[in-house]
């Protein structure tokens, strides 16, 4: 006898998984590999998700936490897509490594915007989340007295400056849009005079992928976001999807991790990924569902995005091929 399937709409964000920022990361590693061979270093996951981690390790990348553990070596070692202190490159260049800088450049132009603050005369005031990779970088971009981290309107309500009328914001890249602003307001009620930064600092894929998930939360019974517990912008999406009407959402890994017994009786499920989290990942769940429901995959699509960042320059002679690619852009 034939099982009947329960009718499920699966309702597919668009765009989701990697951004620009994260496919130049992982291209400046396979591109490294190709260019030099094996081993190539890299400090800190090159981007938070583990799939990715594991799988440039089976093409010769070793991570490590800190450049001390690199043997002395002629290979290069990469910094992640995250942003490292002033002081990173300046430990490579005394352990006479070669280095190539992944940061996002995003990321970069947070970091640029913070020293733009100091030298005009401002203390800059950091939003996001104490030891984030890219907090950590970003504070690591000027003295440890120019510049304070606040995370929340609780802790933006007990600041107490030197000088109100001198003082500046930047944010972490990937925090909660609409959080983020009740933060800011909260210091400019405060402080009216403190100065944003020249161009907004939460970068433009973590903006799209929140207001997609918005859109697709809406009576959804259940919402799925694949990404790794350590990933800040996949978080966010979680906490985006659950104020925007989802009855349940939650963080996954893969399609083994999500609850199905919770599942069943659902009609309406959202899936997204975070900016680090690889489609083929968001596929093997798309096929757990088809094998468990009737489904109904429905896009919800709110902006299509082209963006694409140059690698470093040291690796622009090198080419990927196809079967490389298909590994960056996470299809395999």
């Amino acid at each position: 006898m034939t099982e009947i399937k329960h009718k499920l709409e699966l309702r597919l964000c668009g765009p989701r998984g990697f951004c620009a920022g994260v496919d130049r990361a992982i291209q400046m590693v396979v591109l490294a590999l190709k260019k030099y061979g094996a081993p190539v270093y890299v400090r800190h996951e090159i981007v938070h998700n583990k799939y990715v981690v594991e799988g440039l390790e089976q093409q010769g990348a070793i991570f490590v936490k800190e450049l001390d553990e690199i043997p002395p070596t002629s290979q290069p070692v990469i910094f992640s897509a995250h942003g490292v202190p002033k002081s990173v490159p300046a430990n490579a260049e005394s352990l006479n490594l070669h280095y190539l800088d992944a940061t996002c450049p995003l990321v970069s132009k947070v970091h640029k915007q913070a020293i733009r603050h100091i030298r005009q005369g401002r203390h800059v005031l950091l939003i996001g989340h104490a030891g984030h990779p890219e907090v950590i970088g970003t504070m690591g971009q000027v003295q440890p007295n120019e510049i304070t981290l606040i995370e929340d309107v609780d802790q933006a309500a007990a600041y107490e400056p030197e000088d109100a009328n001198a003082l500046g914001f930047v944010t972490q890249t990937t925090l909660s849009v609409d959080d983020t602003e009740e933060v800011i307001q909260a210091l400019h009620k405060r402080f009216p005079n403190l100065q944003a930064p020249a161009a907004e600092s939460i970068c433009y894929a973590t903006t799209n992928r929140q207001e997609v998930v918005k859109v697709a939360a809406k009576g959804a019974d259940h919402f799925l976001i694949v990404g790794a517990p350590n990933s800040s912008n996949s978080k966010r999406l979680v906490e985006v999807a659950t104020k925007a009407g989802a009855k349940n959402s939650i963080l996954v890994q893969k399609a083994a991790e999500i609850p199905w017994d919770e599942i069943e009786g659902a009609k309406a499920v959202g899936l997204s990924a975070g900016a680090s989290a690889p489609e083929i990942l968001v596929n093997e769940i798309i096929e757990a569902f088809r094998e468990r429901f009737d489904l109904k995959l429905e896009l919800v699509e709110t902006v299509k995005e082209d963006e694409e960042f140059l690698v470093a320059r040291d690796l622009r002679d090198t080419e990927l091929t196809r079967e490389d690619m298909a590994f960056v852009n996470g299809a395999v």
